[in-house]
């Protein structure tokens, strides 16, 4: 390090405490050891790859619109690592096939310093969509309502949104697929403590509960499919402080039985303003009503956690467009059978208009037109002889239907190679930019006491801070940082607040023997 004054972006360093204490580098060096003789090491690559996520240089590519020059005083070198050098890194990194490794270590460390918040789970698919020319397995992208090429990880987080591990699904895996894996992974993390995951509607699956309540884990999930609207009588005001926040609902508790009564489990109903019902299905049944309400509903931390590692982190920006050889054995749906079950649907559909067409003529006609039925018949047959032949098309489509295996291997579907995007890489991407959020999330929560408007723009007061220039001062024991005051003097307050907060941690920057003290420079006068 050497000292300068308005250095940009300086600011990132108060996240260096955060980082440190996450085991981020530790973790690495645990997992991965060394990638050889370099200026720059490991520790360098990985302590570059989160500066430059929580600074919102979203790929190595952004490192262009940068002073190799500049970012590197931040490293406390002369220069920083280029596009090509980070690219090289990451590649070597991902060769060596040990990221699983690497996100379980993060994980450990992260339930060990919050693992109270760990009684909730919280299950989630993210897909994220390949929009390039090689054929990949698809699977339903949901903000564009289509089926397209993709590769969907499925994100834990805890009670309170924040991530804990990601597992990416082999060929798209539907959650009730990977759930099981999704929970052996969290009991071997967490022991045997008592777990409660919570999922949405895609994970619906009464055998699957079964299971899951078998092998020791407790679930909460909505209803899928219809079900009995509840008499307005069975529900009930609930009222309670949860977390510090006023909750209330208008719930109706019963239980219920799955699997022809092999499987009781409770269902908790709400019933908004607008007269719609929101059956919650759970196995807890020691939670008060409004609990199991409130747990359910806290889904949406997941939901603006994945819109806001899009927008903010680029979750779904690729690291690479390699493919890697996949399973041709790997069943997928037979296209012969898709298209002849469409041809059905289409023909069903006939059928079922020409159906109406003749129970509405059967019901305006009177008696003196036909008194009798056959006399009905007979004045209809035209009409009659197209539902016959419609009935019959429908047979024949279906007799050819079930000739035809329903799942084929996608070896025998596709001429071409059976590949799948490489993962490797982007799951380290992935783990990366989820330290960075948690390192983002830990100052959150520090200045979040101080500033009264913390949940509506604490994480816009980080990123101001983070982003912004600073003078490095260096002795022989200390690396000075002053932040240059924020927009406005409420603001530069809880900042020198979190300088104090951070100064108390007497944090060594990595890889040198200097303790990091932080402080507000002065305001600048024109």
């Amino acid at each position: 390090f050497r000292p300068g004054t308005a250095i940009p972006g300086a600011g990132v360093l108060l996240a260096m405490p955060a980082i440190v204490a996450s085991g981020v580098i530790e973790c690495a060096r645990e997992v991965y050891g060394s990638i050889g003789p370099a200026f720059f090491g490991l520790r360098t690559t990985i302590v570059s790859l989160v500066l430059m996520a929580l600074l919102r240089i979203k790929r190595p590519e952004g490192l262009k619109e940068h002073s190799p020059g500049t970012f590197g005083r931040i490293l406390g070198l002369d220069r920083a690592p280029e596009v090509k050098t980070l690219r090289r890194k990451l590649k070597r990194l991902s060769g060596l096939g040990r990221s699983t490794r690497f996100g379980r270590a993060l994980a450990e460390r992260r339930i060990a310093a919050r693992g109270a918040l760990m009684g909730f789970l919280y299950v989630d698919g993210h897909v994220r969509v390949f929009h390039g020319k090689t054929t990949l397995p698809k699977t339903h992208v949901a903000q564009m309502r289509l089926p397209m090429p993709a590769t969907t990880d499925y994100w834990v987080n805890d009670a309170i949104g924040e991530p804990v591990f990601v597992i990416t699904a082999e060929a798209n895996a539907g959650l009730v697929k990977m759930l099981p894996a999704i929970l052996d992974e969290a009991r071997s993390l967490l022991g045997e403590r008592r777990l409660t995951v919570v999922f949405d509607r895609g994970g619906w699956s009464p055998k699957l509960f079964a299971k899951v309540v078998a092998a020791g884990f407790d679930l909460l999930t909505y209803r899928k499919g219809r079900s009995r609207r509840l008499p307005r009588s069975r529900f009930s005001v609930h009222k309670g402080v949860i977390n510090g926040h006023p909750i209330a609902y208008t719930l109706a508790d019963q239980g219920i039985y799955l699997l022809g009564g092999k499987l009781r489990l409770r269902q908790v109903t709400r019933l908004s303003q607008n007269d719609h019902q929101t059956p919650i299905v759970t196995s807890r049944r020691d939670l008060p009503a409004i609990e199991v309400a409130y747990r359910m509903f806290e889904r949406w931390r997941q939901e603006n956690f994945f819109k806001y590692l899009r927008q903010e982190y680029a979750l779904d920006a690729l690291v690479e467009y390699a493919t890697e050889p996949d399973d041709p054995a790997r069943e997928v749906p037979n296209p012969k059978w898709n298209v002849l079950d469409g041809q059905l649907r289409k023909a069903r559909s006939a059928l079922k208009i020409l159906h109406a067409e003749y129970g509405l003529k059967a019901l305006l006609n009177t008696r003196s037109q036909h008194p009798m039925m056959r006399g009905f018949k007979i004045a209809q047959g035209t009409l009659g002889k197209k539902i016959n032949e419609a009935v019959k098309r429908c047979r024949k489509i279906e007799i050819r239907r079930a000739a035809v295996p329903h799942r084929l291997p996608v070896g025998q579907v596709i001429s071409e190679p059976v590949v799948k995007l490489a993962t490797e890489r982007m799951h380290l991407a992935s783990l990366l930019k989820m330290v960075a959020y948690q390192v983002e999330s830990d100052l959150f929560r520090l200045v979040t006491p101080h500033y009264k408007r913390a949940e509506d723009e604490g994480r816009t007061l980080i990123q101001s801070a983070l982003a912004s220039a600073a003078d490095i001062e260096v002795s022989e024991k200390e690396l000075r940082i002053l932040v240059a005051p924020l927009s406005s003097p409420h603001r530069t307050r809880v900042l020198a607040t979190l300088c104090g907060e951070l100064n108390a941690t007497a944090t060594t920057f990595p890889g040198t023997h200097l303790i990091l003290r932080y402080d507000v420079g002065e305001t600048k006068q024109r």
